[in-house]
């Protein structure tokens, strides 16, 4: 049993180096992280989310725009380092680059451009409870498709993972929210770049991977329209 009260020395990646090629037609060129919803930018909002729970130390997986990033933390009194790509390497490739930062097993790991309001002590307590390599916070779909649907047993335990596919009542989606214990490095491909949700989390199912269910859903900023509907959940 994972125990909670080392909430404060449990690791926090947060994936922030993606392109946004996406969004370029709200203009602008800004970094996702660092869209404005109202008084706050994105990675604000999600950072609020979660340092409630007791959550101090943050690494921030940057890339485009990483110069920008970085300014914007430059008078925050958090803990926080940076991880900085000069190319995108993937989801998968940032978090096996910020490997040398990371100090905790579990450590939790974070889009950057997507929000699911959960109780973090719980998720660890699962996590912990379930004894596996890897954690993930699965949600309910929302109107338009494009999320990974991930199918688990009575369980808990996830026995397939379809990505990109339409999902039907019933289905969950990748919230994109990860415990992965620090064992998992063994597992990642020898690459430098490469997908979590790919490469990576198919591959480790049989060495204990889990699903934890979230009564919220995601939002999502990664496209026009659900950077639209995100505005309205925000204002």
């Amino acid at each position: 049993m994972y125990d909670t009260t080392h909430i404060s020395t449990t690791d926090v990646l947060i994936l922030c180096g993606g392109l946004g090629t996406r969004l370029r037609s709200l203009g602008g060129g800004d970094p996702k992280v660092l869209l404005r919803f109202g008084e706050k930018v994105f990675i604000d909002i999600l950072i609020e989310s979660i340092v409630p729970f007791g959550f101090r130390r943050f690494v921030m997986c940057t890339g485009f725009q990483k110069g920008r990033v970085k300014e914007h933390f430059k008078h925050k009194k958090l803990d926080i380092l940076f991880s900085e790509e000069d190319e995108a390497l993937g989801t998968g490739g940032a978090v096996k680059k910020a490997m040398a930062y990371i100090k905790s097993s579990p450590f939790l790991v974070l889009n950057g451009d997507s929000l699911c309001r959960i109780d973090y002590t719980k998720f660890l307590e699962f996590h912990g409870s379930k004894g596996g390599l890897l954690s993930i916070v699965l949600a309910r779909p929302i109107a338009d498709s494009g999320y990974g649907i991930i199918n688990i047993d009575e369980n808990y335990k996830v026995t397939n993972f379809q990505e990109k596919a339409k999902a039907h009542k019933g289905d969950y989606i990748n919230a994109g929210i990860y415990l992965l214990n620090h064992e998992i490095f063994r597992f990642m491909p020898n690459a430098t770049k490469f997908s979590l949700e790919y490469d990576l989390f198919p591959n480790v199912l049989m060495q204990g991977c889990y699903g934890f269910v979230a009564e919220e859903e995601v939002i999502d900023i990664g496209t026009p329209e659900r950077y639209y509907r995100a505005k309205i959940v925000f204002s």
